[in-house]
C-alpha cells in the first residue's frame, strides 16, 4: 500500500449563492411591495389612533346612513329609468311616424309641382305655335320651346387635372389665386363665342339655353338658370359644324379658351358632329311685346 496520506477533498466555505441573485431588483420589489414611506406613515397614524375607519358608534352610524342613502338614490334612479323607458320608446316611434308622413306629403307635393310645371310648359309651347304666325317655328326655336336636332359642334371643357398653375392669362389679377377650375365668366365667353359663330341652339350638360338664360356662379359651381352643373362641361351647339369650328377657333373667344388651356391647364376637346339632339328648355318665360306709342308696326 502506498504510504501517501489521502487528503480529504477541499470544500468551499462560502455559502451557496441564491438562485435569484441575478434578479435583485425584482426580488426587492416583491419583498417590499409597500413603499417604506407609506408604511411609516401608516404606522404613525395607527399609533396616534387616526385610522381611516370610524371608531366611534356615532361615526359608524353616520357612515352606514350615508351608504344606505346612496343605495336608495341608485335604486330610485334605476326604477325611474325602467318606468320612463316605454314612454321614451313610444315618443320615438311617434316621431319616426311623423317624419315618414311629412316626407310622403313632401314627395306628393313635389310630384304635383312637376306635373304643373310640365303642364305650363305644354301650354306655353301651344301658345307659341298658335300665335307665332308664319314665324312660329323660329319663335319656338329661339325661345327653346321645342327639341332641336341637327349637325353642329361638340365642345367638352374640363377643369385642370393637376395643381393650380401660375402665370399670365386672360383672367389674371393681382388679387386672384387660380386653382385650375373653369369659372362662370369662362363659360360665358364660350357660349357667346358659339352664338357669334352661327349657333342656332346651345345646351350645356343637357341644360338648354334661351335668350333669357343666365350663367352665374355659386362658390366654385357654375349655374345655368340656377341649376348647378358638374364638370366636365359638354357644350352642344347646333348649326353649320364645319364653319362654326373654324370660326370659333379664330375668334377672340376661341383664343380666350386656348389661353385658358395653355396658362391654367383647362382641358378642351372640340369636334364636328353630324347629328346632335338638344332638349327643350325646362321652363319658358313668355313676354308680350307692344309697339311704342306713335310708331307703326312692320
Amino acid at each position: 500500500m502506498c504510504g501517501m496520506s489521502q487528503q480529504p477533498p477541499e470544500r468551499s466555505t462560502r455559502a451557496a449563492a441564491r438562485p435569484d441573485a441575478s434578479m435583485s431588483l425584482l426580488t426587492n420589489v416583491m419583498d417590499h411591495s409597500l413603499d417604506d414611506g407609506y408604511a411609516e406613515a401608516a404606522e404613525r397614524r395607527e399609533a396616534q389612533g387616526q385610522s381611516g375607519l370610524p371608531r366611534t358608534l356615532r361615526a359608524k352610524l353616520g357612515l352606514a346612513a350615508g351608504l344606505v342613502l346612496a343605495a336608495l338614490v341608485v335604486t330610485v334612479g334605476a326604477a325611474q329609468a325602467r318606468e320612463e323607458a316605454p314612454a321614451v320608446a313610444k315618443e320615438r316611434e311617434e316621431l319616426i311616424d311623423r317624419i315618414e308622413r311629412e316626407t310622403d306629403a313632401a314627395d306628393r307635393i313635389e310630384d304635383q309641382v312637376d306635373e304643373l310645371r310640365a303642364d305650363v310648359g305644354r301650354r306655353q309651347q301651344e301658345a307659341l305655335r298658335e300665335h307665332g304666325g308664319d314665324k312660329a317655328a323660329l319663335v319656338a326655336l329661339l325661345s327653346g320651346a321645342t327639341e332641336v336636332t341637327g349637325p353642329g359642334v361638340k365642345l367638352v371643357v374640363d377643369d385642370a387635372s393637376g395643381s393650380a398653375s401660375s402665370g399670365g392669362g386672360p383672367r389674371e389679377s393681382s388679387d386672384f389665386s387660380d386653382n385650375g377650375r373653369l369659372r362662370d365668366r369662362d363659360m360665358q365667353h364660350i357660349v357667346n363665342g358659339l352664338w357669334q359663330t352661327g349657333a342656332e341652339a346651345i345646351s350645356i350638360n343637357g341644360q338648354r339655353l334661351t335668350s333669357l338664360s343666365a350663367i352665374r356662379a355659386a362658390g366654385d359651381a357654375i349655374l345655368v338658370d340656377n341649376r348647378p352643373l358638374v364638370p366636365p362641361y359638354t357644350v352642344l351647339a347646333v348649326g353649320n359644324g364645319g364653319r362654326m369650328n373654324s370660326k370659333f377657333k379664330d375668334s377672340a373667344d376661341g383664343r380666350y379658351l386656348n389661353a385658358l388651356q395653355e396658362n391654367f391647364g383647362i382641358r378642351t376637346a372640340m369636334s364636328v358632329e353630324k347629328d346632335l339632339r338638344l332638349p327643350a328648355a325646362p321652363s319658358l318665360a313668355v313676354r308680350n311685346a307692344e309697339p311704342r306709342a306713335g310708331e307703326g308696326t312692320s
